[in-house]
């Protein structure tokens, strides 16, 4: 069975796509069981995928990337996350929010932060969420306030890729109090070994337990005036345009993480008895399985669409919104399909479709959640 085809993706885009589904085949599947059930942070694969080349090489030729397109981008999530959410993520995040620093950042800020993630030479992440706050991006309270040449944080971050195995992270911080509460925001480049700067890990999650998040306390944090990262007050308005083409690219999480339920799903009900007969031979079994290919096509096809409406900054917010919550949920579907179609042993740990039951629940919540996503589609669907 044949899902994630090349039929849907650009010419551009079929190479990229081809090394990451032979690395996952090679490096990630068959350690999947190992990492989840250890929940250790797995180097060793990160270490390969940067020797692959597919590791942070969304970032400019120019700073010692690949300049891989959001295309290039969506097509190597498929393939990673169909092998394994948790290393998938993990592979994905070495980079989280680099971008913004190639878009708005110095020529000073790339060469010292930028090069080195882009080289593989150091991890990075993107910190935003806190502990009390997710979505809302106009209610954060983690405050920069200027000191002489220096910026000083205090506050908390929470849910942080790489909050801890990070050189360097792309930071989310008040530093106004003005009527527009979208121009109070501003982003800085925080050094993980800057002064005032703590992260542990968080308690440990049901699903893609392969890649760390952390709790970020900032203490009287203090990093240079140069570390701001484009205009003071402009980071709300950056981080919407970047979370643009993150949530196609998390749209492409949960087609991934479809792909497999079906293909477990596929494969247990063939050959299976019951009754005196093959299990995929009962109707409502076929009935399921008809309705998880179709749900994915449908999610897939709208999915390498906003690909390309994004790409092109056509009603960006719109698409993203759409594929995202499209892909994510059809993840949730075919996995819950795929359980009940495995019966009592869809509960069992080693069950590749009961990981994958577990970690299709995370994407829904992540990048913004589908209820705002639902927001922002209505919102901009009369534009």
């Amino acid at each position: 069975m044949e899902l994630l085809d090349e039929g849907v993706v650009p010419e551009h885009a079929r190479a990229v796509k081809a090394e990451a589904r032979e690395f996952a085949d090679e490096h990630i599947a068959p350690v999947a069981e190992a990492y989840h059930n250890s929940g250790e942070y797995p180097w060793d694969v990160l270490e390969a995928g940067m020797d692959a080349g597919l590791v942070a090489q969304d970032i400019g030729e120019e700073y010692g990337g690949r300049g891989l397109g959001l295309e290039e981008s969506l097509a190597v999530a498929e393939e990673f996350y169909r092998a394994d959410a948790g290393i998938g993520l993990t592979l994905m995040l070495a980079s989280f929010g680099a971008s913004i620093v190639e878009e708005h950042g110095t020529e000073d800020q790339k060469e010292e932060y930028l090069r080195p993630v882009a080289e593989n030479g150091q991890i990075t992440g993107l910190a935003v969420s806190e502990p009390q706050t997710g979505s809302d991006l106009a209610g954060m309270t983690t405050r920069a306030e200027k000191d002489g040449d220096e910026w000083v944080l205090d506050g908390e971050k929470y849910w942080i890729g790489n909050a801890v195995e990070a050189d360097w992270l792309t930071l989310y911080a008040k530093t106004g109090d003005g009527e527009d509460r979208y121009g109070n925001y501003s982003l800085f480049i925080v050094p993980t070994d800057a002064p005032g700067y703590e992260a542990e890990h968080i308690p440990e999650k049901i699903g893609m337990r392969a890649s760390k998040q952390g709790h970020v306390v900032l203490d009287g944090c203090r990093i240079p005036e140069e570390n701001l990262v484009g205009a003071e007050g402009a980071g709300f308005y950056v981080l919407a345009e970047f979370f643009n083409h993150g949530r196609v690219v998390v749209g492409g999480h949960g087609l991934g993480l479809a792909a497999a339920a079906i293909e477990e799903a596929w494969e247990f009900t063939h050959g299976r008895q019951a009754f005196g007969r093959d299990v995929s031979e009962f109707q409502a079994v076929q009935h399921d399985l008809a309705n998880m290919r179709t749900e994915f096509e449908a999610a897939r096809a709208l999915n390498w669409r906003a690909a390309e409406r994004v790409a092109t900054e056509d009603r960006a917010g719109l698409w993203a919104a759409m594929a995202k919550t499209k892909s994510t949920e059809v993840a949730t579907f075919c996995a819950e399909r795929a359980m009940q179609l495995h019966g009592g042993r869809s509960i069992l740990q080693d069950r590749r479709v009961s990981r994958v039951y577990r970690d299709a629940r995370i994407p829904v919540i992540y990048e913004g959640a589908n209820e705002i996503q639902r927001n922002l589609i209505y919102r901009q669907s009369g534009n």
